[in-house]
């Protein structure tokens, strides 16, 4: 089994990482676990009046911070795992890298919204939901 395990730095990705990290044995035969970062764009107006490599820079260090206790977590519990990050809307990068990786699962924490405030925000996991074709699995 193809996991992809989509991590934000916040509790609620930590809650999907240990629970992953919990039930990795009963996920089939030999699965593999990736992990996805997706940044939001900077302002194209900042992004203007900054060189390209600061630009860069700042995208990959600041995914490796949302992506470190992760990687941590599943190594605590012998886990290895691939990792990446990618820079655009989250709920639409996720799908996208679901569907062209091949996952056979998607799998990323909820915040917990009622259901009036995913109605009027509009949550990750509700985008998620509607545009991706791979099974997902939402741990709360």
């Amino acid at each position: 089994m193809k996991i992809l395990l989509a991590v934000d730095g916040s509790k609620y990705g930590k809650r999907a990482v240990d629970y992953l990290a919990r039930h990795f044995e009963s996920m089939g035969n030999a699965p593999s676990i990736e992990l996805l970062h997706v940044q939001p764009p900077l302002p194209p107006h900042a992004v203007s009046h900054l060189p390209r490599a600061n630009v860069q820079g700042y995208y990959k260090e600041t995914s490796a911070k949302a992506l470190a206790p992760a990687v941590r977590a599943l190594a605590k519990a012998g886990i290895t795992c691939g990792e990446g990050f990618v820079v655009g809307d989250p709920a639409a990068e996720i799908a996208a890298t679901a569907e062209k990786g091949k996952f056979d699962m998607v799998v990323m924490g909820s915040h917990g919204h009622g259901l009036f405030t995913s109605l009027a925000l509009g949550s990750v996991v509700t985008k998620v939901l509607a545009g991706c074709k791979v099974p997902v699995l939402i741990i709360r």
